[in-house]
């Protein structure tokens, strides 16, 4: 085969209107192949040279990149030199100046790369209305428009849906009709909202043909919006048309309808997928099993783990987990750790979720003796966050001895500790009342490298004050003064409603005391406890003392206040006092509860004032509370009347009167 090469013309120009040489390739080449075949038989073609390619009118190529990049800078404000000093005027009159200085004008073409290079949606907006501003002959083609709607699709601007329906307006108006790009990036834009229908329709108006991509916007559209109904029948559409979809949007729409928990289209697509069109992932295989483990379908999900893994696919953490989770769905123990150890042997590493579902399982069946054998097979990821979380839960679902021996277990093993599991057990042992080991741990967890801390410390006050085992309590709080940490406000607080609870005054005056003296200042917290503390054990003097003094500090008293005290003068007939609390607490827009009704309708009613005992329980209705069981009580006592200095009343236990505010 042989070509020939016949050369015409080559030429340069100078452009006297920008100074430039102008050096226009006109060379022409014309070939002609010659091919000769073994019986000597020879065959000749002469091959015309492509059309030239569109210039500008001094003979450049279009588009002109020099000229896109030219008007990028203006627009963006990057054509002054560093020194020059900023300007105020409109880039696009800088922009026309620039093009009018050498008549030129912008092609479509150009519009639309300047308009990729801007991104910013506000400034394409503008440049986009701008450009027919700049020749009467120009109008915008569907690549112009195809431009801004991808960009304000991007945009999170509220303004960007009344724009988008102004191009279609605009295309409409100037009789653009757009592609089918145009449309795919409407269903993209809009999605499964009131204008799909309009975008769907313009296919027709415009006279474009659907293509695959346009079916798989649609299909997208559809499952964005959650409707998995309409989403299949446009799967049923783009099978019919014979066309295909790639394994996301296959496993998208099968997630979809596996939510849905539309098992039979479910299967037909994941039937068609392995016929037809393309083999299922992992991920598919996952959706599918999720889906009939939901159901309780559990033998089922097996039979597609087997599946899976003869068809070679290799499970991931997301399918293990799945998989667990239906058979801890169907109480399969056994199979459950069988399939545990096989994750494991496979290098998969279990996350936190594996664990939980293990123990639930053990849990529910009660086969909580097996978790050591959970734990054993997966040793080698077994660490301290692990043993952590596994604490936690334990404690949370009330096996606090299970807890305590697995925290027990990685004392031993590690030789720091975690303090999010010490806290764990610290926080069940307590919750459990265990305080002689809560206390213990305490005292030794600074030998794994972890330091105590308030937190720490209130935790265990708490229950012990609860517990009102005073003892633990003062010899805690010596080692907290001697050792650290610090009490801080908390600290104070539980220590003296803890001696206030069993009476000991003196303790919890001088533990108030202390806290005045120390860089903690009392809340209204602190004078509560103790105010409840001194009223309750009939210091009622030095109660409302103390009432008039977190006044003159500035604090406001609250409703446990103003109950308190109401409920101390109440049970020492003080019923005048009672009252005048209780208008005074009105007067500094402090509301009172249901618990402040019933104490003042009880002193009420013990001190025969049965008239004001109606009007306070007509004012607790207008303020919209709701009576409970002690209301009622009281107006049973209210409505029988007789003789109630000879009525005997069962007397609280603890406190000996009949209502207590800390109920």
């Amino acid at each position: 085969m042989r070509v020939q090469y016949h050369h015409t013309c080559f030429h340069l120009s100078w452009d006297t209107r920008v100074g430039l040489t102008c050096r226009h390739f006109a060379t022409k080449y014309t070939a002609k192949i010659t091919s000769t075949s073994p019986t000597g038989r020879s065959l000749s073609a002469e091959v015309s040279p492509p059309p030239p390619l569109p210039t500008d009118i001094r003979g450049y190529l279009l588009p002109r990149r020099d000229l896109i990049c030219k008007a990028t800078e203006i627009l963006l404000g990057r054509h002054r030199r560093p020194s020059e000093m900023p300007s105020f005027d409109d880039p696009f009159s800088d922009l026309s100046e620039y093009l009018q200085s050498l008549s030129l004008t912008i092609t479509t073409s150009e519009a639309s790369e300047i308009l990729k290079a801007l991104k910013t949606p506000s400034l394409a907006w503008k440049f986009f209305h701008f450009c027919p501003s700049l020749s009467p002959n120009f109008r915008h083609d569907s690549f112009t428009y195809n431009r801004l709607i991808l960009i304000l699709s991007k945009s999170t601007s509220p303004e960007r849906f009344d724009q988008v329906h102004s191009i279609i307006s605009d295309m409409e108006k100037h009789g653009v009709h757009g592609t089918i790009s145009t449309i795919n990036l409407l269903i993209g834009f809009f999605g499964n909202s009131k204008d799909l229908e309009k975008c769907i329709g313009l296919v027709k108006n415009w006279d474009l043909r659907w293509n695959a991509y346009t079916y798989k916007c649609l299909l997208q559209a559809y499952l964005r919006s959650h409707d998995s109904s309409k989403a299949f029948h446009v799967y049923m559409e783009i099978q019919r048309r014979g066309y295909k979809l790639d394994i996301w949007a296959y496993n998208m729409l099968l997630d979809a309808l596996a939510k849905a928990e539309k098992v039979d289209q479910a299967y037909k697509i994941f039937e068609d997928m392995k016929r037809k069109y393309c083999e299922p992932d992992e991920f598919t295989y996952t959706i599918m099993i999720r889906m009939m483990g939901k159901i309780g379908k559990t033998n089922e999900s097996l039979s597609l783990f087997q599946e899976m893994l003869s068809k070679g696919r290799t499970p991931n953490l997301i399918a293990y987990n799945t998989m667990i989770q239906a058979l801890a769905k169907g109480r399969m123990v056994d199979k459950a750790i069988l399939l545990f150890s096989k994750m494991v042997k496979d290098d998969c590493q279990p996350n936190e979720f594996t664990y939980s579902l293990l123990l639930n399982l053990l849990v529910a069946e009660g086969q909580l003796n097996k978790l050591e054998t959970v734990l054993e097979i997966s040793k080698k990821y077994t660490n301290k966050q692990i043993y952590a979380y596994l604490v936690r839960t334990l404690s949370k679902l009330g096996h606090p001895s299970e807890a305590h021996r697995l925290f027990c277990s990685m004392w031993s093993l590690h030789d720091k500790g975690d303090r999010d599991a010490f806290m764990s057990m610290l926080e069940g042992l307590c919750n459990a009342g265990k305080t002689a080991e809560a206390v213990d741990l305490l005292c030794k967890i600074h030998e794994k490298g972890i330091t105590t801390d308030t937190i720490m410390y209130n935790t265990v006050f708490t229950t012990l004050g609860r517990l009102k085992q005073l003892s633990h309590i003062i010899d805690l709080y010596e080692k907290m003064k001697q050792d650290g940490p610090s009490p801080d406000i908390f600290t104070y607080n539980i220590l003296i409603s803890s001696f206030g609870r069993v009476g000991r005054v003196d303790e919890a005056v001088k533990i108030f005391e202390e806290l005045e003296s120390s860089d903690c200042k009392p809340d209204v917290i602190s004078y509560n406890s103790l105010i409840n503390c001194l009223g309750k054990n009939g210091d009622l003097d030095e109660a409302h003392m103390r009432f008039k003094e977190m006044q003159e500090k500035g604090l406001d008293p609250d409703v446990f206040t103003y109950s308190t005290l109401i409920e101390c003068f109440g049970k020492t007939d003080k019923v005048e006092m009672a009252c005048s609390l209780f208008e005074e607490m009105l007067a500094k827009g402090c509301s009172p509860n249901i618990v402040t009704y019933n104490i003042l309708l009880d002193c009420l009613e013990k001190s025969g004032r049965t008239s004001e005992a109606v009007d306070l329980y007509a004012k607790l209705k207008q303020h919209g509370l709701t009576p409970d069981s002690i209301t009622y009580s009281i107006l049973e006592r209210l409505q029988s009347g007789g003789d109630r200095k000879l009525r005997v009343r069962r007397k609280n236990p603890i406190t000996g009167w009949v209502v207590s505010p800390l109920r």
